[in-house]
């Protein structure tokens, strides 16, 4: 395994042999690299932390350390991070707390760029971008394809929907709605739906228009979100990319975005 000699590696940290260790990095022990990770500088790790296959660590990023809670007490909590994940420049991400369930979790294929926080207990699934800057207090959820914006403050507890875009500098304290654009003018709101995104991903004329509907009526309509939820449940052909926001807005306990 090609290893920086001014690198530190804890004779206890299991390290797949086609990993890159680079300058000055540290793994400390309770750590798992899988196949093909690379650490290119500075990058310290500690555990317990399982890494997946053919994640990038740009310098100076912090992975696996002590959340930042002050009912932190030094338990054996987790990070577990999954497959082809770029984690670019001064990320931070902390390991879980036993409040919170004990692990922080990051799915594959997410870019997670310079500056950004991941805090305690947080799950981040597939194809997940957090801008630069993006700050996520503890026990947030950011579902697949979710796009949030540089210089973003996430509430503890908030969850952000799949497929979701939040502009830059926008304050989050509730849940934001999947398909949604979110962004900080003249207050934070909910601004239609994330077409061009779902466009990129595939989605149908069809899917996108059944969703469009339904935004129509939950944002457009003079209709209260309990109203706006028993029409959308009263359509028989509504499918099940609207099934999965109605089961969204019924499960949020800080409220929505709207």
């Amino acid at each position: 395994m090609p290893v920086h000699p001014t690198a530190i590696i804890d004779p206890a940290a299991k390290i797949h042999p086609s990993c890159k260790i680079g300058p000055y990095c540290t793994v400390g022990p309770n750590v798992e690299l899988g196949e093909g990770c690379e650490l290119i500088s500075h990058v310290a790790v500690e555990g317990p932390s399982k890494i997946g296959v053919g994640n990038r660590f740009f310098p100076f990023s912090s992975i696996g350390l002590a959340p930042q809670d002050l009912s932190y007490k030094g338990e054996p909590t987790r990070l577990e991070i999954g497959d082809h994940n770029v984690i670019r420049e001064f990320v931070t991400i902390n390991r879980g707390t036993v409040k919170g369930g004990g692990l922080t979790r990051i799915g594959n294929h997410a870019l997670i760029m310079a500056y950004s926080h991941i805090a305690h207990d947080c799950v981040i699934r597939d194809h997940v971008i957090l801008a630069n800057a993006a700050t996520l207090g503890g026990h947030v959820i950011v579902e697949e394809w979710a796009t949030v914006g540089a210089l973003c403050p996430v509430h503890h507890f908030v969850r952000i929907g799949a497929h979701a875009f939040i502009g830059g500098g926008t304050t989050i304290t509730r849940d934001v709605l999947p398909f949604s654009k979110t962004a900080a003018e003249r207050g934070t709101h909910a601004y239609g739906l994330n077409a061009v995104g779902l466009e990129r991903r595939g989605f149908s004329k069809e899917r996108i228009r059944k969703i469009h509907h339904a935004y129509k009526i939950l944002l457009a309509s003079k209709l209260n979100t309990s109203q706006a939820l028993e029409k959308l449940k009263s359509e028989a052909a509504r499918g099940e990319d609207v099934e999965m926001l109605i089961r969204f807005i019924e499960g949020s306990e800080r409220g929505v975005i709207k």
